[in-house]
Order: structure tokens, then C-alpha cells, then sequence
């Protein structure tokens, strides 16, 4: 993974779900490095919580790959290889262009709308430079791509696999010019998908996602 340069675990709330994405951002982009043990007690006391959520936030980190535990042994950061991101990668692309083609064949009039409003009202985060807020909404965007398929089994899949990989996603953002380049693939999918081009947004989605994980491997291990 790639290294930068170490720092403090920070408290970032009281939740399972804040510990899970500070501690797994930290992994990605070497903060915490592969091998480095992860203390329940230690954990607990920098983010002031009870181990029992710590605990839940490592079965998670487990479940996204980053994290591994052998029996009445503390938990420790494992490395993600490029390999297998990549493979995770694969699979997410397919299955977003799939929900893509969907979406400009059945989302209604509204969601085509509110979908063209919010990537327009997106741009002003762009030039702002606003790399946290732009993920945020990236997440949304991605998310209105799933529901306008309208494909409740779809939907389970692309989230589950989106949630192993949401931390590399997060992470392409730190990366120069990322942002600009992001605004500009969404915008070719959400032409596509308001002209009701189901190919040509299947296309676009496909590409944008294989660009994500070209941005993204420079934070995954060897192999």
C-alpha cells in the first residue's frame, strides 16, 4: 500500500460506522500499515467509545478485507493486493453498468431531473476543491444510478460490493485533477441516461468505474 506519513488515530464520533470509515481510510492510504496490530482497549480509548462497537467496527474492517483475526489474537491490517482489488474492480463495473442501462431505460421523469440537477450543482464542489463534500455526493450519485434501475436484487449486489471497495473509491479524490475528471465521466452518463441511451450509458459507466480503479490501485499492496 501506499505509504504517507503516519499519523495519530483521531476520534471521529461515537458510531460503527464513523470508526469503520476513519480506521479504513487510515489502511488505505497507509496511515495504519499492513501487519500493524489493531488494540480493542487502544481503539476504544481514542475514539471514546465501549469495545463493543469497536469490536462490530473490526468484524466490518474484516469484511471489506482490510482487517484479519486469528482466534484470542488482537486484529491486524491486512494487505489488500492489487490483484484482488482489481478483480472487486471488475466485478463493480460490470454491475454499474448494468444499473446504468437500466436507469435511462426506467427512470421516471423525475429521477432523469433530479439526477441532471444535482451533477450540475455538483460542479461548484469541483472548483471549490472540496474533496470530502465531492465524495459525499459521489456516493449519492452512484447510489441514484442503483435505485433508478429499479431492480431490487441488482441493487442488494451493486451495494454490497460497493461497500468493500468504498474506501479505495474515497481515496481516488486525494489524487490531482481527480475531482474535474470524475464531474466530467458523470456527466457523460448522465447525458446518456437523459437521452434515454441505454447503451451509450451502459458504456460510460463501465469506463468510469475501469478509470476508478486505474485512480485507485496506486493505494492497494503488491501482487
Amino acid at each position: 500500500m501506499k505509504q504517507i506519513k503516519r499519523k495519530e488515530i483521531v476520534r471521529a464520533g461515537t458510531t460503527v460506522e464513523q470508526m469503520v470509515r476513519a480506521v479504513a481510510d487510515m489502511i488505505v492510504t497507509g496511515a495504519l500499515l499492513p501487519g500493524e496490530k489493531l488494540d480493542e482497549v487502544t481503539l476504544a480509548a481514542r475514539f471514546e467509545v465501549s469495545r463493543t462497537p469497536v469490536r462490530e467496527a473490526l468484524r466490518e474492517l474484516g469484511a471489506m478485507g482490510l482487517v484479519g483475526r486469528e482466534p484470542n489474537r488482537s486484529a491486524v491490517v491486512t494487505n489488500v493486493s492489487g490483484a484482488y482489488l482489481h478483480s472487486m474492480f471488475e466485478a463493480m463495473a460490470e454491475l454499474e453498468a448494468i444499473c446504468a442501462r437500466l436507469s435511462a431505460e426506467r427512470m421516471t421523469i423525475d429521477e432523469r431531473r433530479i439526477l441532471e440537477l444535482e451533477h450540475r450543482n455538483s460542479a461548484r464542489l469541483v472548483r471549490a476543491g472540496a474533496e470530502e463534500d465531492y465524495a459525499t455526493y459521489n456516493v449519492e450519485f452512484h447510489n441514484q444510478l442503483y435505485r433508478g434501475a429499479h431492480n431490487d436484487h441488482i441493487f442488494e449486489l451493486v451495494t454490497q460490493t460497493r461497500a468493500r471497495l468504498s474506501p479505495f473509491r474515497r481515496a481516488q479524490f486525494r489524487l490531482p485533477g481527480r475531482l474535474a475528471k470524475s464531474f466530467d465521466e458523470h456527466d457523460v452518463i448522465v447525458t446518456a441516461i437523459m437521452r434515454a441511451d441505454a447503451k451509450a450509458a451502459m458504456q460510460a459507466a463501465y469506463a468510469h468505474v475501469a478509470t476508478v480503479s486505474d485512480a485507485s490501485i496506486v493505494f492497494a499492496g503488491p501482487g
